[in-house]
């Protein structure tokens, strides 16, 4: 049952400074093999390569549009033939959206929905059948506290909805898959250094949130991606159906 003969998918991990990336990094260095899935394929093949040279794990970076059944299945695809059957899913990839609910539209709507819930859905639906036959399996949601308090972070209405309906997908699936050896949790970062929100908030609405952090520091990828490995582990089977919040206790209830 080691994670050595294993593979952990991470979505959305091309981007430098991103969760996916970290996570994948964080993964691979207690023996993950590696697939990374970007809309970028040239960041997802950079970042595969970077993840196998420094851990010494088999990584495979693929471009892949999770909103599209057939680029999954092409990704997938690829996988199975070139790497250990997959053993996790980190459901990282998303887009987040500030648009104030007066103002958003029917497009910016499924846009943000596409990506966070249906993109979600058209990868998991693939990858939970092989874990379920082979007895073992871990997914883990990338929420966010947005879902939680409502927005009032950085995303609006669209991007809170979208994540609040990751909340109750990984809860059920939970419930229906945990016979199976599979546990399914959600992890509800606050406010993240990462590039979704670089330079898209000033400096004075920076320090107000900060201000209102326990901790007294914005958080780090890292902060995210320790627990999303911690989660993935064997030992950690007896822990699904749950929302992990990572805020710096911004957000306490």
């Amino acid at each position: 049952m080691s994670v050595s003969g294993k593979t952990a998918i991470v979505t959305g991990a091309g981007s430098v400074r991103g969760i996916g990336r970290a996570t994948a990094h964080a993964l691979a260095a207690v023996g993950w093999n590696i697939a990374v899935f970007d809309i970028d394929d040239v960041n997802a093949k950079e970042a595969a390569t970077e993840i196998a040279e420094r851990h010494s794990v088999q990584a495979l970076g693929l471009g892949c549009d999770i909103t599209d059944e057939s680029s999954v299945e092409r990704a997938l695809a690829a996988i199975e033939t070139a790497l250990p059957p997959a053993g996790a899913l980190v459901n990282n990839a998303g887009v987040t959206s500030p648009i104030p609910f007066l103002e958003v539209d029917a497009e910016e709507w499924d846009r943000v929905f596409a990506v966070n819930v249906r993109g979600s859905f058209n990868i998991t639906r693939r990858v939970v059948p092989g874990m379920a036959q082979r007895g073992f399996g871990r997914v883990v949601f990338l929420s966010s506290v947005s879902a939680e308090r409502g927005g009032g972070v950085f995303g609006g209405v669209a991007y809170s909805a979208a994540k609040a309906a990751q909340l109750g997908f990984a809860r059920a699936l939970a419930r229906e898959s945990g016979q199976y050896g599979i546990t399914v949790n959600a992890v509800a970062p606050g406010l993240i250094d990462t590039d979704i929100t670089a330079g898209k908030l000033t400096p004075e609405r920076k320090a107000e949130l900060i201000a209102g952090v326990p901790v007294g520091r914005n958080g780090t990828v890292h902060d995210v991606a320790d627990l999303i490995t911690y989660l993935c582990r064997e030992e950690s089977g007896y822990i699904t159906g749950v929302t992990y919040d990572v805020n710096g206790g911004a957000h306490i209830h």
